[in-house]
């Protein structure tokens, strides 16, 4: 089984992602941001889902793995554990549950990577994503960087 895979593309571009995605051999991006939508050229969803495809990249929006927006305010204000606390209760419905159930699924099928828009992954829920989905699978957890960061 290939070890999961997270990143995030707060100060890099597409195609720096798309390099980061494709020297890791991923086959699909799974996409956990609440909204996939933004300000970053490239990374609003049908865009980022098209330049994905042109790279022999899969893509699958799981819009119940995001974050609520009362959780994105916490993170925004700089307190990840106020984040972290939204998203845990966020995650016990059943909307999320079924969502995450999909992404385990995925994950094991193909190599897969959760994209959300923080850069550290200690400061995103895409790391508490990761770590339900690995508790499920034994898959190791593997955060990338895309390359030429701004700061």
């Amino acid at each position: 089984m290939s070890d999961l895979l997270t990143i995030g593309y707060e100060g890099a571009t597409l195609p720096d992602v798309l390099d980061a995605l494709s020297k890791a051999g991923v086959e699909l991006l799974i996409d956990v941001r609440a909204v996939p939508r933004s300000r970053k050229p490239g990374f609003s969803r049908s865009l980022l889902a098209a330049s994905a495809e042109a790279a022999g990249i899969g893509y699958r929006h799981l819009q119940r793995l995001g974050t609520p927006k009362p959780g994105r305010d916490r993170a925004r204000a700089g307190d990840a554990e106020g984040m972290a606390a939204i998203f845990t209760a966020h995650m016990t419905g059943d909307e999320p549950q079924a969502e995450l159930e999909t992404a385990i699924t995925l994950a094991q099928d193909r190599r897969s990577c959760l994209l959300c828009f923080e850069r550290d992954p200690h400061f995103c829920h895409r790391t508490i994503v990761a770590g339900m989905i690995s508790a499920r699978t034994g898959q190791s957890v593997i955060h990338l960087t895309p390359c030429h960061l701004t700061p």
